[in-house]
């Protein structure tokens, strides 16, 4: 842990010092090293591996966390469906020889089975949600891979800069003069 520490803290530091370098150079850099398109198809394969394409590592954890409850919440409540689905079919059968196989804590409950199929219904829109959400995970994943890898490119040095010069706007009735705001990128 410590050396995964000290490889990133030294990348970082070696990045800052070289954007000092020519803008250009940084831009055509980063334009053939954070390759959005890359960064894409990584993502959409694998989770994380366009945020670690883009030099994002800390975001890996928050990917597979999402990605990981989602999955597990999907399994739980997959569970519980077959559980309370069987459970279900055992109640309605009509022949009490077989309640014995009614599992907790359907079994307390097993006079009730509309109790039984409403919270079968319930888990099975919740197992629905998971997919949901998992399917929507991933797309964020995938969207914040291509946008970071887009966002490399911009120019963010100290070179920007805002300035007021007059400017003369022709018009229908001639032409009118006034100050004109110039952002030079």
């Amino acid at each position: 842990m410590l050396f995964l520490l000290l490889t990133f803290g030294c990348r970082i530091a070696t990045a800052q010092s070289d954007s000092m370098m020519n803008n250009t150079k940084n831009t055509s850099i980063a334009k053939n090293t954070f390759n959005p398109k890359k960064a894409i198809v990584r993502s959409a394969i694998l989770p994380g591996w366009g945020q670690i394409t883009n030099k994002k590592i800390w975001k890996v954890p928050i990917v597979y966390g999402a990605l990981g409850t989602t999955s597990y919440l999907f399994f739980r409540n997959l569970r519980q469906y077959k559980d309370s689905k069987n459970a279900y079919i055992l109640a309605t059968d009509g022949d009490p020889t077989n309640d014995y196989l009614i599992k907790q804590p359907y079994f307390t409950v097993k006079n009730q089975p509309e109790r039984i199929r409403t919270f079968r219904n319930q888990v099975r829109q919740n197992v629905d949600y998971c997919v949901l959400y998992f399917v929507l995970f991933w797309g964020f994943n995938v969207a914040d891979a291509a946008v970071d890898a887009h966002l490399k490119s911009f120019d963010i040095s100290d070179n920007l800069s805002i300035e007021w010069k007059p400017s003369v706007t022709p018009t229908l009735n001639g032409l009118s003069t006034g100050i004109g705001l110039t952002l030079n990128f």
